[in-house]
């Protein structure tokens, strides 16, 4: 996306990836890298399957630990029952399960037109030495294009994080997103990210915090991030 205002500060620090669906979402699973391919399979030889039409009650610790691991406040449960309501059957929960049934990763989407959008996730510390992450991505790939979606919106990441070198990995399209700021009073524009080094120490911090008290402190902190 082009910058609107040339002359007013920016910083790029995100971009965002789509790519289209492909029309053969076959088992071969030969319109995805094949290292990619190569993780599924390994997967659902461990017995790994997805479901879809799921609730935020299932979704929400898989959720909350995974944002808590990564040092940031968790939104509330509350929030995701409301976006449940609110949009309907423009919001689904896939879950990726173990061969037991338990939640090992899922990811909250958006409908819109011919467009899903993959916008909340979260996995269980053993989704990745499982490949449950690719599982997760192919399995909403064939989900979406079950119900007419044309492109595959993987939304934002931060330029040098994992979430965006594995998006890299599945070979989605990155564009540069061009945020663009009027400075009022700062002398700067703000860096209110986990990039940011000052908040390091918060960071090492709220990862050791336990499951039950990330959770109910998170919702006051974040709703002041930013």
């Amino acid at each position: 996306q082009n910058a609107r205002h040339p002359e007013w500060p920016t910083q790029n620090l995100y971009v965002t990836f789509t790519r289209c669906i492909p029309d053969i979402l076959d088992e071969k699973m030969f319109c995805i890298p094949q290292k990619r391919r190569n993780m599924v399979r390994k997967a659902i030889k461990l017995g790994l399957y997805a479901t879809h039409g799921d609730s935020v009650d299932e979704f929400f610790p898989v959720y909350a630990e995974n944002v808590r691991d990564h040092g940031t406040p968790a939104l509330p449960k509350a929030y995701f029952s409301k976006l449940m309501a609110a949009f309907g059957d423009d919001c689904e929960i896939l879950t990726v399960r173990n061969a037991e049934g338990q939640p090992v990763s899922a990811i909250l989407s958006f409908y819109f037109r011919d467009r899903v959008m993959a916008y909340y996730a979260g996995e269980r510390a053993i989704a990745r030495s499982t490949a449950a992450n690719d599982l997760k991505y192919w399995s909403l790939m064939q989900r979406a294009a079950s119900r007419g979606a044309r492109i595959f919106d993987l939304g934002r990441s931060k330029k040098g994080t994992g979430s965006f070198e594995f998006k890299r990995l599945w070979e989605f399209e990155a564009e540069q997103l061009n945020y663009e700021y009027v400075l009022i009073k700062a002398n700067g524009i703000p860096q209110n990210n986990p990039m940011n080094p000052k908040y390091r120490l918060f960071i090492a911090l709220w990862q050791r915090f336990p499951i039950p008290l990330a959770n109910l402190l998170g919702p006051m902190i974040v709703r002041n991030l930013g």
